[in-house]
C-alpha cells in the first residue's frame, strides 16, 4: 500500500512539474495589445502587413521568414535585434522603398553567426541581389559587422545601430542565464522578456507605446524560446572585426544616450573600434529610435545613403 501511494505521488508531481513546464505563452489579440498606440501608426503597420506578406525560403531545412519591396538599383538590408521580426522596420521599408529596394529578415531558431550569414545570403541570392548596404540594430548591428568582415566584397555601405562591438562583456555577465536559458519553461523566458520590455525599454523610450505594443506582441507568441535561445548565441559569440581602414566601406553608427540594452562602456568600444565611423547620437529615445523617431531616423539613413 505504502509503494503505491509513493507511485501516485510520484505520478501527481510528474504532472504538476509537467504542467508547469509545458504552460502556453499567453496569446493577446492585436487590437487589445495595440489599444493605447495612436489609430494612425497602428493604420499604418496593418496597411503595412496586408500589402507585404512574407516570403518563405528554405535553407538547410530552416524556414526563413523576409519580405523584399521596391524597384531601386541599389538594396538595402535590414537586420533586427533580438526580439525583433522583419517588420520592425515597417517606416523605414515604407519610406525607402521609393529609391530602394529594401529586404528585411526575421531570424528563425538558428544558433550561430554562420547559420545566419548562410540564411540571408541565399534570401539574397534567390533575389537576385549581388552588392548590397546594411543597417543592423543591436544583434543585428552586431551581425551587419559580422556580415562586413566576411562579406566585404559584396556590402557596398553599413549602419550599425544600438549595438556593441565583439566583446566578452555580454557573455561574462550572463552566463549564469545563458547556461540556464535552454532548460527554462518556454513561458517564463518570454514572461521575462516582457517585463524587461515593460521596467527598462518602455521607460527609456519616452514611455513610447508603439515600442511597448510591438515588442509585447513580439512576446505574446511571434517569437519562440528556440528562437531567443539562437539569437542570445549570436549576441555572445565572438569573431575579428573587420578592419575599416582597409576596407572601402563607409559606416554610420547610430546610438542612444540613454540606451538600456547597451552600456556606455560599449558604445565608447563600438567608436573607439571604428574611428572612421560616422556617429549620431540620439538623445533620450532608448534602444528603439526606428519606431519612436521613425522620422528622423529614416532622415539619417537617407542621408547617408545618398551621398
Amino acid at each position: 500500500m505504502r509503494a503505491k501511494i509513493k507511485w501516485i505521488v510520484l505520478a501527481f508531481l510528474v504532472v504538476v512539474i509537467a504542467g508547469v513546464y509545458l504552460y502556453p505563452v499567453p496569446s493577446v489579440p492585436f487590437d487589445e495589445v495595440y489599444a493605447k498606440v495612436d489609430a494612425t501608426e497602428v493604420e499604418s503597420l496593418s496597411a503595412f502587413r496586408l500589402a507585404n506578406p512574407p516570403k518563405m525560403i528554405d535553407v538547410n531545412g530552416t524556414s526563413w521568414e523576409y519580405v523584399s519591396m521596391g524597384d531601386g538599383e541599389e538594396t538595402i538590408l535590414f537586420l533586427h535585434g533580438m526580439t525583433g521580426a522583419y517588420d520592425i522596420w515597417w517606416h523605414q521599408l515604407d519610406a525607402l522603398q521609393a529609391d530602394y529596394r529594401v529586404i528585411a529578415v526575421t531570424y528563425p531558431a538558428v544558433d550561430t553567426l554562420a547559420e545566419m550569414e548562410a540564411g540571408v545570403l541565399s534570401i539574397l541570392d534567390a533575389e537576385g541581389v549581388d552588392k548590397f548596404d546594411v543597417v543592423g540594430t543591436s544583434l543585428g548591428g552586431y551581425f551587419a559587422q559580422y556580415l562586413v568582415a566576411h562579406q566585404s566584397d559584396r556590402i557596398l555601405r553599413a549602419v550599425f545601430s544600438n549595438t556593441f562591438p565583439p566583446n566578452d562583456l555580454i557573455a561574462e555577465k550572463n552566463k549564469t542565464i545563458g547556461a540556464a536559458l535552454p532548460f527554462l519553461p518556454e513561458w517564463l523566458v518570454i514572461d521575462v522578456l516582457r517585463g524587461s520590455f515593460a521596467s527598462s525599454v518602455y521607460p527609456a523610450s519616452g514611455n513610447d507605446e508603439l515600442t511597448l505594443a510591438f515588442l509585447n506582441e513580439i512576446g505574446y507568441g511571434r517569437m519562440r524560446k528556440a528562437q531567443v535561445v539562437g539569437r542570445f548565441h549570436g549576441v555572445v559569440e565572438k569573431f575579428d572585426a573587420p578592419d575599416l581602414s582597409t576596407l572601402n566601406i563607409p559606416v554610420l553608427i547610430i546610438e542612444a544616450d540613454n540606451d538600456p540594452l547597451v552600456e556606455l562602456v560599449l558604445r565608447e568600444q563600438l567608436k573607439e573600434l571604428y574611428p572612421s565611423a560616422e556617429v549620431h547620437t540620439f538623445s533620450n529615445v532608448g534602444h528603439f529610435p526606428y519606431l519612436n523617431r521613425p522620422e528622423e531616423y529614416t532622415e539619417l539613413l537617407s542621408e547617408f545613403f545618398g551621398k
